[in-house]
């Protein structure tokens, strides 16, 4: 313990008890005199409570109290005076005084009761209401006659207090104390010597009041004593106490009791006076007496909370200036005027959603200033909410979480405190919270759909996006943060990273490749939604990529198969009836559905009415009976088309023998040769007609553009032309030369496409013998087979 500048020195009492609560609480009391200076050590705080000075400054201790008197250096762990403190302001004559504060430390959220009783100094002297007093006293007042003083005030306690009184001079009266049932003494100047008019009509007295203090101090007033004639007989009170009672919202004007004095004395010497003697601080700015008939009316407000009670003391004088004095004692009685008052000592902000149960969230005292039932406080919280509160201790209560928290269900609580008394009727206050709760990353990702499909068209532009997976997170801000990645699989051998792709933040998968619906239908994979919370959680989900079929391969014609190297041509026998098969076109079309369905078409023959070719079978059959003046060479183009959207086609050609017997046939195909040469001399002269027209059509455009440009510049007008190029593209034709033993020889060859993004091509093999074959180099050869020759 230190000592302060003064002499004087402070004792200090110091207990603490621990209770065992949901948190640490102790107690602590200091003893400490009034008046020391700004920055006096009152307490090594860190020290009596066995705290580590370190957990001051972590737990950011710091001082809950109502006024600013004192602070706490966490540093030395001491408590501080911050301001003088002066007792008579703090308590007035109210002991012992003593301030009471709370010492709170969070993370563990701790709080000690700490106590600081300030003891009186003699910093106040005794003083007198009045300048003077004067009496008027009769000449023949009796030897022992009473006089009642004025008393003088202290605002010191206990020793420091007013102690004694003394009266000078002494000649005609002595001073008399006289001890009273409140402990206050009655200050009386009793006549020991007859008064003489004649001899002294004005009698000048000092009273003088002392304390008990070191050194001491003193008051004075000066006592005036007007020396009258006869009036020998006194005022006496009917009752040496009176008592009244009435409760504190009494209104102003209410009347408390009336008192009565007499005096036997005849005349104006036994007309009484009353009047308020009291030296007690602010009693005449609530009390009144009226000074004729002795009726006691409240004046001002009183509260039970700050006096339970009055001791008045009451006066009554004659005209010949003999008094008496008696004493009202005035009981307040309580009502429940005051709400409950919440003080949040501590609070939380924000707790994690993962918290355990009876996690504290907050730390208050309540007090309501009432008495009996009407200071006695019940709080409860607003309902369907997980949390309790408990009372730790008289007045605390703490706030605590009863049940598991979840944020994704609630992120946040206004937490209403509801404090009422047993008052009738009820007073109440109430105090809103409000808790935040943070989030944990509990919640995994989770995907709109169980498992997704997805349709995209072959031959695709590689980047082009097919299909976007979602998930969502309960959770919030990085913890709901989804990235998507692919699981390591593979397609037909390959990783499937080298056919889609996907979007970590958007979850666009892109095909990474052009696909062909002709080499991989469908496929599918694993995608995996991870968050951004530590640890991470996800989930996965399967995604099925179905390849749409594209109409990009023309049919292929099987039969009959086109050859250069030698003549194929169906026989025909002229006895052949209506609906005679001369043989079957057969084409295929790689692609599927509408794409793949095939319909056949006859495009050119040399007599249109003798065949028909079958629109779905690609059947060649007779529409009327073969005759003999059909030609035996027949020639007819068939073109295949699919039903894709454009649709693709192939043309194939047939040579149609129409003969009974083989040399018939050999002497017709002779003439090949010739039918080549006249398409070759054909083609020439096409090509020569296409050379002439295009020299034409140029000349014709220079010409144009000469006379605009030479119009432009006559009109000196800048104008610009944008003609058309309207291309000219003749048709093109075939033509093969063969040298075989037939006059004319007709080749055919079919080319289709493999794939649509490719240009080269493929010829058809034969695939059949069915058919007759004249190989163009020999000669007089041909194979015949014979199976459909004659039906």
């Amino acid at each position: 313990w230190e000592m302060s500048d003064r002499t004087m020195t402070r004792q200090v009492l110091l207990f603490i008890s621990v209770l065992s609560l949901s948190s640490v609480y102790g107690q602590v009391s200091y003893s400490i005199p009034e008046e020391m200076a700004k920055g006096s050590l009152v307490g090594n705080i860190a020290q009596d409570l066995g705290l580590d000075i370190k957990r001051l400054t972590s737990g950011r201790a710091r001082v809950h109290v109502g006024n600013k008197c004192i602070e706490l250096n966490k540093e030395r762990g001491v408590i501080l005076i911050k301001e003088r403190i002066d007792r008579e302001v703090m308590c007035r004559q109210t002991t012992p005084c003593a301030l009471h504060f709370q010492i709170i430390m969070e993370n563990p959220i701790e709080f000690y009761q700490v106590t600081i009783e300030i003891t009186d100094i003699n910093d106040n002297a005794p003083v007198f209401k009045k300048d003077a007093m004067k009496f008027e006293i009769s000449e023949s007042a009796v030897i022992g006659a009473k006089f009642v003083l004025e008393r003088a005030f202290d605002s010191d306690i206990g020793a420091n207090g007013l102690q004694s009184y003394s009266l000078n001079p002494t000649e005609h009266f002595i001073l008399k104390l006289q001890g009273q049932a409140d402990g206050s003494k009655k200050v009386e100047m009793v006549l020991q010597k007859p008064l003489d008019r004649e001899k002294q009509e004005q009698i000048s007295l000092v009273l003088t009041a002392l304390d008990g203090g070191e050194p001491k101090m003193s008051g004075t007033v000066q006592i005036h004593v007007t020396v009258l004639d006869v009036n020998d007989n006194a005022p006496v009170f009917t009752q040496a106490i009176y008592k009244a009672s009435f409760v504190e919202n009494s209104q102003r004007g209410t009347l408390l009791t009336t008192v009565r004095a007499t005096d036997i004395d005849n005349g104006s010497n036994g007309l009484v006076t009353y009047s308020i003697s009291s030296s007690i601080d602010g009693i005449l700015d609530l009390f009144e007496i009226d000074g004729s008939n002795g009726e006691v009316r409240l004046i001002g407000k009183v509260d039970y909370e700050t006096a339970k009670h009055y001791q008045i003391d009451i006066e009554a004088k004659d005209q010949g200036g003999l008094s008496d004095s008696s004493k009202l004692v005035v009981d307040i009685a309580d009502v429940n005027d005051n709400n409950p008052l919440i003080d949040m000592m501590s609070t939380s902000k924000s707790i994690p959603e993962n918290s355990p149960s009876q996690t504290i969230i907050a730390v208050m005292s309540v007090h309501d200033p009432d008495s009996d039932n009407n200071g006695v406080v019940n709080c409860v919280l607003s309902e369907n909410i997980p949390f309790t509160i408990k009372s730790t201790s008289n007045g605390f209560y703490s706030l605590v979480t009863d049940s598991d928290l979840d944020r994704e269900r609630a992120s946040e609580y206004n937490i209403s405190v509801m404090c009422s008394d047993e008052g009738v009727p009820s007073l109440s206050s109430s105090v809103t919270l409000t808790l935040q709760i943070s989030d944990v990353n509990d919640n995994a990702p989770v995907f709109e759909r169980s498992s997704y499909e997805a349709y995209i068209i072959e031959n695709n532009t590689p980047g082009l996006s097919i299909f976007t997976v979602k998930a969502r997170d309960a959770d919030w801000n990085q913890n709901a943060r989804v990235s998507y990645i692919l699981e390591d699989s593979s397609v037909n051998g390959v990783p499937v990273s080298s056919y889609v792709s996907i979007s970590a933040d958007s979850g666009v998968i892109h095909a990474v490749r052009s696909f062909d619906y002709e080499q991989i239908k469908d496929f599918q994979f694993r995608v995996k939604a991870l968050d951004g919370g530590s640890p991470p959680l996800s989930s996965n989900v399967t995604v099925k990529i179905m390849i749409q079929d594209q109409n990009d391969n023309a049919p292929q014609v099987l039969y009959p198969v086109q050859t250069s190297s030698s003549l194929v041509a169906e026989m025909v026998p002229r006895s052949a009836d209506v609906g005679y098969l001369v043989t079957k076109v057969v084409a295929v079309d790689v692609d599927s559905g509408q794409n793949a369905w095939l319909s056949y078409k006859l495009q050119k023959a040399t007599d249109r009415a003798l065949f028909e070719v079958g629109l779905q079978n690609g059947e060649i059959r007779t529409i009327r009976q073969v005759n003999d003046k059909d030609a035996v060479k027949q020639r007819l183009v068939v073109v295949v088309e699919d039903n894709g959207q454009p649709s693709r086609s192939a043309t194939v050609n047939v040579n149609v023998a129409v003969a009974d017997s083989f040399p018939e046939v050999l002497s017709e195909f002779t003439d090949f040769t010739h039918d080549k040469e006249y398409n070759d001399n054909l083609t020439l002269y096409l090509v020569l007609a296409l050379a002439v027209v295009s020299f034409l059509f140029i000349t014709c455009l220079v010409v144009i553009i000469s006379v605009k440009i030479y119009r432009w510049r006559q009109s000196r007008i800048l104008y610009h032309s944008n003609l058309p190029v309207i291309p000219y593209y003749p048709p093109r034709y075939a033509d093969t030369l063969g040298t075989g033993t037939l006059q004319h020889v007709y080749n055919y060859e079919v080319c289709r496409t493999t794939d649509s993004r490719k240009s080269d091509c493929q010829f058809a093999r034969p695939c059949s013998q069915n058919v007759l074959i004249m190989d163009p180099s020999s000669t007089g050869t041909m194979q015949i087979n014979f199976r459909n020759l004659y039906k």
